[in-house]
């Protein structure tokens, strides 16, 4: 299908939403880009870098006329911004996100849309540690997965529209329900950063006389603590938006870990090499 949008706004010019906006310039499918959002300091980097092409002069002001709006800032503020845009986006336009929760949200943006905008919730999964828009890259989505969850309310055309977008970006694109969405990467995403960022607590609380132990960390420390450097407003907001599934998430992994606990207490070498193993296998075959 031929893909091309007189105009786009993006809410967030963040690593992803500048990432996104990159790949619309660099694809030509863009005409034109305004970029909205709180920081106006973000936004004049985002025009000095060549990200978008305008700022807007309020976000309501910065959707009117655009084709797609794409929401990009933290989702715990999406809700506030659909209600403040959703009565300037103009028929048949399309409303997308890249929030890495769904599940209950997605209903409530439905519910504040006109009729004749179409809302198609999405999902890149791709990002660094670092955030903002500096670090955003048009090679970002390349061999990324980018999770779409329509609802019996998505228009069929605008879903194909958002999916071409994204295997534009170089994404697999991949279709599931708000509710699976959000119980996967409570497993997969989410409780890995709750534990990335416990684990660096747990350790700069910890001092013995006037020795720091995290100044002793090695490499191993910060491969696994790496994600506690990413943006502590976001995971505030996927927390609790999420909260329930990351909950369960948290006490299956306090399970694990009491499992492996016991193992050491009753020095039972065979239990904690066969836990090891298990979790080896399965994490070679990651990659």
């Amino acid at each position: 299908m031929a893909l091309h949008f007189n105009k786009v706004t993006i809410i967030g010019v963040g690593l992803i939403g500048g990432s996104l906006a990159r790949v619309l310039k660099d694809k030509g499918l863009a005409g034109e880009i305004t970029g909205a959002g709180r920081s106006r300091e973000t936004l004049e980097l985002a025009l000095k870098l060549g990200v978008i092409d305008h700022m807007g002069h309020g976000m309501s002001h910065a959707v009117e006329n655009s084709d797609l709006v794409v929401l990009a800032s933290p989702v715990g503020v999406f809700e506030a911004v659909v209600r403040e845009i959703a009565p300037h986006l103009k028929k048949g336009s399309i409303l997308t996100d890249v929030g890495s929760v769904k599940g209950g949200l997605v209903r409530t943006i439905e519910a504040l849309l006109p009729a004749g905008v179409h809302y198609v919730p999405g999902h890149p999964i791709a990002g660094k540690e670092k955030h903002g828009v500096a670090e955003s890259s048009g090679a970002l989505f390349l061999d990324a997965k980018c999770i779409l969850t329509p609802t019996e309310k998505t228009d069929a055309q605008a879903l194909e529209t958002v999916k071409a977008l994204w295997h534009a970006a170089g994404a697999k694109v991949l279709t599931m329900s708000p509710a699976a969405h959000d119980h996967i990467f409570s497993a997969v995403s989410h409780l890995p950063h709750a534990a990335a960022y416990a684990m660096v607590n747990t350790v700069a609380e910890y001092n013995e006389g006037t020795e720091n132990y995290i100044a002793f960390s090695g490499a191993g420390f910060r491969d696994f603590t790496r994600i506690a450097a990413s943006s502590p407003e976001m995971w505030r907001d996927i927390c609790i938006l999420n909260g329930p599934n990351i909950v369960e998430m948290i006490e299956r992994y306090q399970a694990s870990l009491a499992r492996i606990k016991k193992a050491i207490q009753h020095q039972d070498g065979v239990k904690l090499e066969k836990l090891f193993q298990s979790a080896s296998v399965l994490r070679r075959g990651l990659g």
